[in-house]
C-alpha cells in the first residue's frame, strides 16, 4: 500500500452532559480525525487524546503538532507491505502513542477496504457481538448516580463502573452495592490515590468488585504490585499500560489481574494485538476502555474488542450516550441484552458521514505526494 495523502480535520463535539473524573469535568471534546488514501481508498482514524494533558501527556494540540510536523511527513509517498509496518516507521518518535494510533488505525482501515475485508477480519476477530458496560463519571448526588445506574440496566448494560476520587468513594460504592445487590460493578480511579490510601481502598473489597482500575500513579507498576498483594479484588491497570513490555513486567510482578487495552493509549491496533495476545495465553483478561471517542474511534474498539481475550464487557457503549449526532452512520447501537453487533461490511463497518465532518471542521492540513 502506498500513502498518497493524508488529511487532519479538527471538529468540535459537545457531551449531552458532563463527564466527570478525578482529574477533571468534560463539557466538549476537541477531536482531530485523520484520513489517510493509499492506492486510492479512504481509511479513518481519530486520535484519543483529551484536551489538557491530564490522563496522560498527550493533548489535542500536541497530537496536531507531532502528526503535522514529524509523522505525516514521514509517512506520506511511502510503500508499505500492510498497516501495521508503520509502527516501524514511526517508533524514530517516542512516546506520542495517541498521534501514532490515529494514523495507523486509519491505515488498518484503509487495508481492510482495500482487500473488502471487515476490520475484524483484517485483525483476526472471532466474536460477533460483544458485551457492553458503561462508565459513569463522579456524581455528588447519590440519589442521581442511582437513577441513572438503574436507567442503564433498563437499557440492558452489563457492567456499571464508577468513576472514585479521594472522598466520593466508599460511600457511594456503598450505596450502589446496596441498591443494586447482583450487578457487575467495578471502579475507576484514574490514578488518585496513593499507598497512604490503602485503608480506604481495602475497603472496597467488601463490596464485590470486578476490578479496582488504576488506583495508582499513571506510570507506575511496582507500587501496583505491592497494593494488589494487600488487596483481595483483583486491580486493573490502564494508564500505564502503553506496550507489550509493559503488559509482560505488570504481570510478572503481579500488579494487576486485569488489563484495560485502549487503542490511543497503545499506539494502535499493532501494539494492542500483541497485548492481547500476551494476555490471553499469561490467563489475563482484558477489555476495551473508552476516551470519550466519536464514532470513527468507536469503530475501532468495536474491532479491537472482536479479539478473542476481550472476555469483559467494555466501554464502547451507543453513540446516543454522548452525542446528539454522531460523525458515523449508522450510529453505534446496543441490543436491549446488553450487546453491540460486529460489523461485518469492509473496513470498520461504519460508512463516516463526510458532509458532517466538513461543516464542523475549524482548521485541517493535507500532506499530499508529489509524483
Amino acid at each position: 500500500m502506498k500513502i498518497e495523502k493524508i488529511v487532519l480535520r479538527e471538529i468540535p463535539m459537545k457531551l449531552k452532559q458532563p463527564f466527570e473524573t478525578s482529574f477533571g469535568i468534560t463539557h466538549h471534546r476537541r477531536i482531530v480525525l485523520v484520513e489517510l488514501i493509499a492506492d486510492g481508498i479512504s481509511g479513518w482514524g481519530e486520535v484519543t487524546a483529551t484536551e489538557g494533558p491530564y490522563y496522560n501527556s498527550e493533548t489535542t494540540d500536541t497530537a496536531w503538532h507531532v502528526i503535522c510536523d514529524f509523522l505525516a511527513p514521514a509517512l506520506v509517498g511511502k510503500c508499505f507491505d500492510s498497516a501495521k509496518s508503520l509502527a516501524t516507521v514511526m517508533t524514530s518518535v517516542r512516546g506520542h502513542e495517541m498521534a501514532k494510533a490515529a494514523l495507523e488505525n486509519a491505515a488498518w482501515d484503509a487495508e481492510a477496504r482495500y482487500r473488502n475485508i471487515s476490520l475484524q477480519a483484517l485483525l483476526g476477530g472471532t466474536q460477533q457481538s460483544l458485551p457492553s458496560g458503561v462508565s459513569l463519571g463522579i456524581y455528588e448526588n447519590a440519589d442521581a448516580l442511582l437513577d441513572r445506574i438503574a436507567l442503564e440496566l433498563i437499557a440492558g448494560y452489563r457492567r456499571i463502573k464508577l468513576k472514585i476520587k479521594p472522598g466520593r468513594d466508599v460511600c457511594i460504592v456503598r450505596a450502589v452495592r446496596n441498591a443494586f445487590p447482583n450487578v457487575a460493578l467495578t471502579v475507576d480511579a484514574n490514578s488518585a490515590y496513593t499507598l497512604e490510601d490503602l485503608p480506604t481502598l481495602k475497603q472496597l473489597d467488601e463490596f464485590g468488585l470486578d476490578y479496582i482500575e488504576q488506583p495508582l500513579s499513571w506510570n507506575e507498576i511496582y507500587q501496583h504490585a505491592e497494593l494488589q498483594r494487600q488487596l483481595h479484588t483483583p486491580i486493573c491497570l490502564d494508564e500505564c499500560i502503553h506496550s507489550l513490555r509493559d503488559a509482560q513486567a505488570a504481570v510478572e510482578m503481579r500488579a494487576c489481574g486485569v488489563i484495560n487495552i485502549k487503542l490511543g493509549r497503545v499506539s494502535g491496533h499493532t501494539e494492542a494485538r500483541k497485548i492481547e495476545e500476551y494476555s490471553r495465553q499469561k490467563g489475563i483478561p482484558v477489555w476495551c476502555g473508552g476516551m470519550l471517542e466519536a464514532g470513527i474511534g468507536r469503530a475501532h474498539n468495536i474491532a479491537m474488542s472482536s479479539l478473542p481475550g476481550f472476555v469483559m464487557p467494555g466501554d464502547v457503549s451507543a453513540s446516543s450516550r454522548y452525542w446528539d449526532e454522531d460523525i458515523i452512520e449508522p450510529e453505534v447501537t446496543v441490543t436491549p441484552q446488553g450487546t453491540i453487533t460486529v460489523p461485518q461490511g469492509p473496513g470498520i463497518g461504519f460508512q463516516v458521514k463526510r458532509e458532517l465532518i466538513e461543516r464542523l471542521t475549524v482548521r485541517s492540513r493535507e500532506f499530499l505526494f508529489a509524483s
